[in-house]
């Protein structure tokens, strides 16, 4: 049977203003073109001296105008909208998402986020722990993308 969890493992994360309290805010990505105006904070999995569960939840924003990668992973993620609007690319459909709405982004599915409006957009992102690295697509899988005009329009690579 198991024990009680030593008490330094059960802990609150306090927000304000869309930070966390000893979580620090990272660049979204290491370098690349391939999005915009995107950065991120770990709330719970990866931080140093965490004991790791078998997901990652993540908190994302976008500035207005921005995006992130187009791009597909054998995991699935869930992502949980907290402010702003998006429109969400999901293989060949674009989708207006906004404040509580909840996208399941299936494993393989072409996806990318962009912040529409004037706010920031942030939200959460929940996913495994362990997981693949996202393909980018290359111009066969592009050209297969752009035959939708929505999806066309809204791709940014």
């Amino acid at each position: 049977m198991p024990g009680t969890p030593p008490p330094d493992q059960c802990r609150i994360l306090r927000e304000a203003n869309f930070r966390w309290e000893g979580i620090e805010q990272e660049a979204y990505k290491a370098e690349g073109t391939h999005f915009s105006g995107a950065r991120r904070q770990t709330l719970v999995g990866q931080p140093a001296g965490q004991q790791a569960p078998a997901f990652e939840t993540r908190y994302f924003e976008v500035e207005p105008g921005g995006y992130t990668t187009l791009e597909r992973h054998e995991h699935a993620h869930v992502v949980i909208v907290l402010r702003g609007e998006a429109e969400v690319v999901l293989d060949q459909r674009v989708e207006a998402i906004t404040p509580l709405d909840c996208a399941y982004i299936a494993p393989w599915a072409w996806h990318q986020i962009h912040a529409v409006g004037t706010e920031t957009l942030g939200f959460l992102c929940i996913v495994d722990r362990d997981r693949d690295r996202p393909q980018r697509p290359d111009p066969q899988h592009l050209d297969e993308l752009r035959r939708t005009p929505a999806v066309a329009r809204r791709i940014r690579t």
